[in-house]
């Protein structure tokens, strides 16, 4: 019997050739964009994780205080309370490590062993960088390079210079990509930099490195004790401390842990990067959206092939029920033709969608997607991609198949067949 089904279905997809082969080609075409979309949605995604977690901190000390005093003492349920001010012009306190040594050697006790792997102090300062007539504000970041070295692996991000050069040069910057283009420097060029406060200072580009996040590329590292000189503080301070981490994917009970035992606020690069990746949630959701609407529409178009279907083969229908024929056989026979035109226009789709993503992958053109720069598009190959919208794909097509066969399921064949107009 199902062979029976199948050759009644394949007959009356072939019999209407053009309509069949349109939409199947519909059905593939939307198949293709949907499982590209994804692909390339999520690959951006994965590319910002993997990206980040390849440069950034995993953990940040910062030099706030887990337990600040309160801002606001006016407001409140307690109506009687008063608030005085004595001094209001005050110098606002900056942001930093007390002792950092002694923090750091608690982070690099025996106790986190285990779960840090590697703790670099470093100093953050916005600095304004000139040369010639060109001058560009940026954020200069004093590190100890080899254990910055070790959280980024800016020594593999060079495209000029070396870390040897940065290690002798005094006063030595390695400059990020973006900050070298905007102001056409090269390897050994001099500059002056700005402080917020105190002289203006002759360094020497050490290097230029490429990172591919554009905040990193947008500023420069220098020496810890040189980046302590310029924001005028003293050795035993820093503006935080960056941590890489064992599990990084893992890391909010760890960062927890660490502000209850230092006693200064931890970021995880999560929290530093809440609103991107709330962004790319917000993008995922259209995403699905749209997969849902799109299989929608070729769900219409196996419909409306099936009802004309239904409409030209009544006479076949009504002598197909009077040869004992039930409603249920009909009603199979067409969900099976919906099931084939779908898995048929699903699987080309699927064909499709594998040269549409490695041609955009192989695309020599430098993109800025988001927050990070690459060379082509970030493509994702999770094979579950192609799974999901081909398998949403057929069902849906399956399921449009119902309409027309419950009309098939009703006709009469008596009333079919007295009428002369079929």
């Amino acid at each position: 019997m199902i062979k029976t089904f199948f050759s009644i279905a394949l007959r009356h997809l072939v019999g209407r050739r053009r309509q069949t082969l349109t939409t199947v080609a519909g059905v593939a075409v939307s198949t293709m964009v949907l499982i590209t979309t994804i692909s390339l949605t999520r690959g951006l995604l994965d590319s910002f994780v993997e990206t980040i977690i390849d440069v950034a901190p995993h953990i940040t000390v910062r030099g706030e205080s887990v337990d600040p005093l309160p801002v606001d003492l006016i407001s409140g349920k307690e109506e009687k309370r008063h608030a005085f001010v004595e001094e209001n012009v005050e110098k606002e306190e900056r942001e930093e490590v007390r002792n950092y040594r002694q923090v750091q050697r608690i982070l690099e006790s025996e106790s986190y062993g285990a779960s840090v792997m590697t703790v670099s102090p470093y100093v953050e300062s916005q600095v304004i960088v000139i040369r010639g007539n060109t001058n560009e504000p940026v954020l200069m970041k004093g590190v100890e390079i080899e254990r910055e070295n070790e959280i980024s692996g800016v020594g593999n991000k060079l495209t000029a210079g070396d870390l040897s050069v940065f290690r002798k040069t005094p006063n030595g910057l390695l400059v990020g990509r973006t900050v070298a283009e905007k102001l056409g420097l090269r390897f050994n060029d001099e500059v002056s930099v700005i402080p917020p406060e105190g002289p203006v200072r002759q360094c020497k580009v050490s290097g230029v490195f490429f990172s591919g996040v554009q905040s990193v590329d947008n500023s420069v590292l220098a020496s810890l004790k040189f980046a302590q000189i310029v924001e005028g503080l003293s050795d035993d301070k820093v503006t935080g401390i960056a941590l890489r981490v064992r599990d990084p994917l893992d890391n909010a009970a760890l960062a927890r842990e660490l502000e209850r035992v230092t006693g200064y606020d931890c970021r995880t690069w999560q929290e530093e990067n809440a609103n991107i990746l709330s962004l790319f949630s917000r993008v995922a959701t259209i995403v699905i959206s749209l997969v849902a609407f799109v299989g929608i529409v070729s769900g219409f178009g196996v419909a409306n092939i099936l009802v004309t279907t239904v409409f030209e083969k009544s006479r076949d229908i009504a002598v197909m029920k009077s040869f004992g024929f039930s409603a249920g056989s009909l009603v199979a026979i067409f969900i099976l033709e919906g099931f084939l035109v779908g898995s048929a226009g699903a699987l080309a789709g699927g064909v499709l969608s594998i040269g549409s993503i490695n041609l955009l992958a192989s695309i020599p053109v430098e993109t800025s997607q988001g927050p990070l720069t690459r060379t082509g598009f970030s493509m994702s190959w999770n094979p579950l991609y192609f799974v999901f919208v081909i398998a949403a794909t057929v069902l849906i097509s399956t399921v449009a198949a119902t309409i027309p066969s419950a009309r098939a399921a009703r006709l009469e064949p008596v009333e079919v067949l007295r009428d002369s107009s079929l």
